[in-house]
């Protein structure tokens, strides 16, 4: 059987068919599918019928056609083909239909901050991509993720991350809430991390001697390379992160099993969007018992107060006493007579 161009074409399309873990494809839609890329490659052709195309699968089984191993699953009593090995293919590692839409919509989130300025990068890498993956034609987003390009800092966020990677000691200009004026840090950046819409870099700070020393990039007034030599961490910030909700650990922190009461209404909530990893639940006449082990910290208050009155900490006592007089003193505001509404 001689290979010509069109059986070349052909195959290499059955080849993208057979790979698509994506879509079933029935005999009439690998027909379908070879006679739309035989048109396109020349619209005078009359394509093939059926009889060709199951003399095409029977050659590629064998040994000269590449020894191709298809699985035929049935649906009733049609099959349809697919290779047993997903990730075998006839002509190179190119994308099939289902790795192709997934790779379009990373594009599409990367387009999203492509017009900052700060990401300049992605406007240079999406037409590299575009052309190496053969991914020109666009749709229409499918996705979307709370962001905000204009927030604060973003401007940071690239050097920052080029910074640990490249391994760099940097000097930060910094101002706290608490400092009137900023002040300069000396900064081994090691780790980025977002939480509530914020982002904060994680790193060394030789002067204080604190190798999680925490920054936030909406307080960072300039970001300066220096030559001194890069200290390694020795954080699994992985498993730093694990043991509390949000970004604040407190240095003397030690983990506590924390017990909440949740109102039967704002159960399936919490149930379906669990506090923290560790979350144990166990639903109530009276409503859904949760149990968390975490170091408590500023995050996890807010957190439970944000559930306002469908929430209660049932222990340990010291940590209800801390939500209490946050509560009690949100309370005072609503207490006074006049209320400041200018």
């Amino acid at each position: 059987m001689a290979v010509n161009k069109n059986a070349l074409l052909r195959y290499k399309t059955l080849d993208r068919c057979f790979r698509n873990t994506g879509r079933q494809y029935f005999i009439q839609d690998l027909l379908d599918e070879c006679n739309a890329a035989i048109l396109d490659e020349n619209p005078d052709s009359n394509g093939i019928q059926v009889r060709q195309l199951y003399a095409d699968i029977k050659f590629l089984e064998t040994e000269a056609g590449g020894g191709i191993e298809l699985r035929k699953d049935k649906i009733g009593k049609k099959p349809y083909y697919r290779y047993r090995d997903p990730t075998f293919t006839l002509y190179g590692q190119e994308l099939n239909e289902s790795e192709a839409t997934q790779m379009r919509a990373a594009l599409e989130i990367l387009t999203r901050f492509s017009g900052s300025p700060q990401f300049g990068w992605v406007n240079e890498m999406i037409p590299m991509l575009e052309s190496r993956f053969g991914l020109v034609e666009r749709k229409g987003e499918i996705i979307s993720f709370e962001s905000n390009v204009d927030l604060k800092g973003i401007d940071f966020l690239t050097p920052l991350f080029n910074a640990i990677v490249n391994e760099r000691v940097l000097t930060v200009e910094y101002q706290d809430f608490q400092s009137p004026e900023p002040y300069e840090v000396t900064f081994h950046p090691y780790y980025l991390k977002q939480y509530n819409s914020r982002w904060f870099v994680f790193g060394y700070n030789p002067e204080a001697d604190v190798p999680n020393w925490n920054l936030a990039l909406d307080r960072i007034a300039s970001v300066t390379e220096t030559s001194l030599n890069y200290k390694q961490t020795v954080i699994d910030w992985e498993d730093y992160f694990y043991d509390i909700v949000g970004v604040t650990r407190q240095v003397e922190g030690k983990i506590q099993e924390i017990m909440l009461h949740f109102t039967a209404d704002v159960a399936p909530y919490v149930l379906t969007k669990p506090l923290h990893p560790s979350q144990k639940s166990r639903m109530r006449v009276s409503g859904l018992k949760v149990v968390i082990k975490v170091i408590p910290n500023f995050e996890l208050v807010k957190l439970i107060l944000s559930f306002g009155e469908q929430v209660a900490v049932v222990s340990p006592v010291e940590f209800q006493k801390v939500v209490a007089k946050r509560i009690g003193e949100a309370n005072a505001h609503y207490g006074k007579r006049t209320i400041l509404a200018n």
